[in-house]
């Protein structure tokens, strides 16, 4: 079994605590490899590497960092379906969905590349003559990215991509159920070129590594993606660090009336038991007018008794597995805990017997929106239909829950999709498409326990991880004071 190391330095190096741990194939529960269970020490030994390398990185004029984000963007492209496959034999998604993360990946380099020759600041006039007034921005310095298993591939992209482009040095913190990805991404990074100790790698739990980047005094800003709870206590722990967290969501497709059933079938499909519902952006509610409800049902459920379980890397697999055991008990504790709660279970609700961690696409209906399964993020394939009467209900059921990452309603009416686009408590709304399937170049997050307001993507992203720098230039040879301040 091969045992993988930490990126420190430039070097690829054991952890100093001696102990590794397994990395499974969700399809097989077969070990993929053995990885460094690093601790505190560990941080430490990443933390002086980064600090000795940020001078000379973020002094690199920025169209000159963007020349290596162009190189990773080409390795990424050459080493596609390499990554892809890699990622279906770790994470468990389906082939053609790896594609697409590692086609994330290839997009979120390219538009931060583009970025080096813009990282804009303003001009403004001054309120006294003969001043220049003007904003710049700088790198915050040494940033801790903690990434999540779902986008092994793209969710450290999209977090590299820009510390990089704006000048800081970065420790990468990948999740233990993926370690693999992220070393192989990050030895992309070294053969583009980028300078030693700038990007660094440290595998290990949560608890250990992730606490001591969090707390550490000489780490100025924390990104993560993940649970509620970890963003809780980052907010907690961190200090007085830039904290940028995206915490998940308990999306809804709200139907009209007058929907095209058809199509927001397929949204459906797409957003419920896409990547086995373990995104967050997943469409875990259904909000339909209940004129159309029941045949949408009877669509739905002819659709899912379709779809095909199995390894990602099948050319027939429709859903691949979840993620870790945990997972599987967890998505049937909650089924469990529908038919407690009085839903009505339609098709699925068990986990196969076969190996691997698999769990059938399960679907409830007459979901009362105060239910559990209806308020909480489950992270699988169960999906929940609430019926209403009118699109004001329809939007009132949709913001009924503590997160706000994404939505979207099928209809024809105008009226009812500015209402949405208007009304609904999210970060992003579609309009006749399902909750996924974010562009890089435009800004991506939430709205309430969906994080603290962190856009990573676009435009946006250049603003999470650098800092603005007013400049004021007098050139009137005399002591000017502002705001009408006079001897």
């Amino acid at each position: 079994m091969k045992a993988y190391k930490n990126f420190i330095g430039g070097r690829w190096i054991s952890s100093n605590s001696k102990e590794t741990f397994d990395s499974l194939d969700p399809a097989t529960e077969v070990s993929i490899g053995k990885f460094q269970d690093s601790n505190g020490l560990d941080v430490e030994l990443a933390v002086e590497a980064a600090e000795k390398s940020f001078q000379e990185w973020s002094d690199f004029p920025a169209p000159k960092r963007a020349e290596f984000l162009f190189r990773i963007r080409d390795l990424l492209i050459e080493n596609k379906e390499r990554l892809a496959r890699l990622e279906v034999k770790e994470m468990g998604k389906v082939y053609k969905e790896a594609l697409g993360d590692v086609q994330e990946a290839i997009d979120i380099f390219e538009y931060m590349a583009g970025e080096g020759r813009r990282l804009f600041g303003f001009t403004t006039p001054s309120e006294l003559k003969n001043k220049f007034c003007a904003t710049i921005r700088r790198p915050i310095g040494i940033v801790a990215l903690i990434t999540p298993w779902n986008f092994p591939i793209a969710i450290p992209s999209w977090k590299l991509a820009p510390a990089l482009i704006c000048g800081n040095s970065v420790i990468l913190k990948p999740s233990s159920d993926t370690p693999l990805c992220a070393i192989e991404l990050v030895k992309i990074l070294n053969e583009a070129g980028i300078p030693k100790g700038v990007v660094n790698l440290i595998t290990g739990s949560g608890n250990t590594v992730g606490t001591s980047l969090v707390t550490h005094q000489k780490i100025h800003a924390v990104s993560f993606t993940g649970s509620v709870e970890t963003g809780k206590f980052i907010t907690k722990n961190a200090g007085l660090k830039k904290i940028g967290l995206e915490l998940g969501g308990k999306n809804a497709i709200i139907i009209m009336e007058d929907a095209n059933l058809e199509l927001a079938l397929e949204g459906v499909l797409w957003g419920a038991f896409g990547t086995t519902g373990q995104r967050c952006t997943a469409a875990s509610r259904i909000i339909i007018h209940e004129t159309v409800a029941k045949k949408f049902e009877n669509m739905l459920i002819n659709s899912t008794k379709k779809l095909r379980l199995g390894s990602g890397l099948s050319k027939t697999t429709d859903i691949g597995p979840l993620i870790n055991r945990k997972a599987v008990e967890k998505s049937d504790y909650y089924t469990n805990l529908g038919l407690k709660e009085g839903a009505k279970l339609l098709i699925g609700g068990k986990p196969l017997s076969s190996k691997g961690f698999f769990y059938q696409p399960t679907i409830f209906t007459n979901v009362n929106h105060n239910m559990r399964i209806a308020q909480e993020e489950i992270f699988g394939p169960v999906l929940s239909i609430i019926k209403i009467k009118n699109i004001d209900e329809a939007i009132e059921v949709c913001n009924n829950i503590k997160q706000g990452l994404s939505s979207s309603i099928y209809t024809e009416n105008m009226q009812y999709a500015f209402k949405a686009i208007n009304k609904i408590d999210s970060g992003i709304t579609y309009i006749n498409s399902s909750t996924i399937g974010a562009e890089v170049h435009l800004p991506f997050g939430g709205v309430k326990e969906t994080g603290n307001g962190t856009r990573e993507a676009g435009w946006t992203g250049i603003e999470e991880f650098s800092e603005i720098k007013t400049i004021y230039l007098d050139y009137s040879d005399k002591l000017q004071k502002a705001q009408g301040i006079t001897d």
